[in-house]
């Protein structure tokens, strides 16, 4: 059984044009937000978080920490347990990189208990399941399995299914549907596309995060995604944007890869996005100072590459019409600490603004009388999402 009639689809396939929105029952069905838990965040590369947080190197005062060994996530609706099996104690930052981080499904092969609650972390050298003690490496291999003496060889058959996971930007991202090596997992490479090459100017993977905020959105996650790939809202809800940036600017990329964006550039005589326009930090190096790109990359990681720093959403759905947000600010401090409150203050501001839209827009899908409208022509990017989402519930 299809997920939703492929007549309601049609439009979201259409040329840009002639489509129109998704269903209603995209952004309100908690069957559609199950399927997609499973084939979207679970089924594709899902960004499971920043490496060196996930680690719990990462504070934002500078303080050391001990290294964890094991970290328990959730990837859509599948546990996965992260391991570094390189190092177990406090290492410097430059080698954070080396320490050969794997994933596994979070699932004792004996009888399927949590290895670790979703959430926890730890410093251990081994993996121990709490409900009959069977232990194992970081690796996944069986190291003991008390009162079961396992025949030669079958150690290894029950090792922990491994799962596919890569290093991208200073993120994790993890396909927790498949195990390592099943043909059917899509190259990362590819997932990125030209969008790694957009980027790389902005060498995220050495930016130092200087502040996060967290927001709970009653939208769906789609319409939250879909707002930021567009600014025709921003000269009604956006002053404070409008102001620094002309919100008919730039143009959106039709490019390779699993991911849809476009840039806008900065009024004359502004140096970034803030309130002031000016920039309380330190231009990086090699990006251009007046162009500032927005990329979504799917299913969960939108990138905002400014000047002077970057910011990104992450994205976890909680329900149909509800949406867990971890907003995060990047710098190059080159050993000074930068204030990021000129960054934080606007976004938040805009932040706080783009929400209300969302949970405008979601209580308005929730009505019996909604039917998908039209696309501006400069919502070439919203449509580009919109068609990845009709295309994967087609089952392409």
């Amino acid at each position: 059984m299809l997920l939703l009639d492929p007549v309601s689809l049609a439009g979201a396939l259409a040329p840009l044009g002639a489509a129109t929105m998704l269903p209603a029952e995209a952004y309100t069905s908690a069957d559609v937000l199950a399927w997609e838990r499973r084939h979207l965040f679970a089924g594709t590369w899902s960004c499971v978080g920043r490496e060196d947080d996930l680690r719990g190197r990462a504070t934002e005062d500078g303080a050391s920490a001990r290294l964890r060994t094991q970290q328990a996530i959730r990837v859509g609706d599948i546990g996965v347990l992260l391991t570094w099996p390189g190092h177990a104690t406090s290492t410097p930052a430059d080698t954070l990189g080396d320490s050969g981080v794997r994933a596994f499904a979070n699932t004792c092969r004996h009888r399927g208990h949590e290895l670790l609650p979703e959430g926890d972390g730890t410093t251990r050298r081994s993996i121990v399941c709490p409900y009959h003690a069977w232990s194992y490496d970081l690796a996944g291999v069986p190291r003991a399995t008390p009162g079961v003496e396992l025949p030669p060889g079958r150690a290894e058959e029950l090792s922990l299914v491994e799962l596919p996971v890569e290093r991208w930007g200073g993120w994790l991202f993890v396909h927790a549907a498949r195990a390592l090596g099943d043909p059917d997992v899509p190259p990362f490479d590819a997932h990125l596309g030209a969008l790694a090459e957009i980027a790389s100017p902005y060498r995220t993977q050495e930016l130092v995060r200087r502040a996060r905020h967290t927001y709970e959105v009653a939208a769906n996650w789609k319409a939250v995604t879909e707002n930021y790939h567009e600014c025709y809202h921003c000269p009604l809800i956006h002053p404070e944007l409008c102001r620094v940036s002309p919100p008919d600017s730039g143009d959106n990329y039709d490019l390779p890869g699993m991911w849809a964006g476009g840039s806008m550039t900065l009024r004359d005589g502004a140096e970034t996005m803030s309130v002031s326009g000016r920039s309380g930090g330190r231009p990086l190096p090699g990006v251009d100072p007046v162009r500032v790109e927005y990329l979504g990359l799917f299913p969960d990681l939108l990138l905002s590459l400014h000047p002077d720093y970057v910011m990104t959403h992450r994205l976890v759905p909680l329900a149909p019409d509800r949406t867990w947000v971890e907003c995060s600010w990047y710098f190059d401090d080159n050993g000074v600490t930068i204030d990021p409150s000129y960054a934080v203050e606007f976004w938040d501001i805009t932040n706080r603004q783009d929400w209300a839209a969302c949970e405008s827009v979601q209580r308005g899908l929730s009505s019996p009388h909604f039917r998908p409208g039209p696309f501006a022509p400069n919502e070439d990017a919203v449509h580009r999402f919109v068609s990845m989402v009709a295309e994967a519930y087609l089952g392409s």
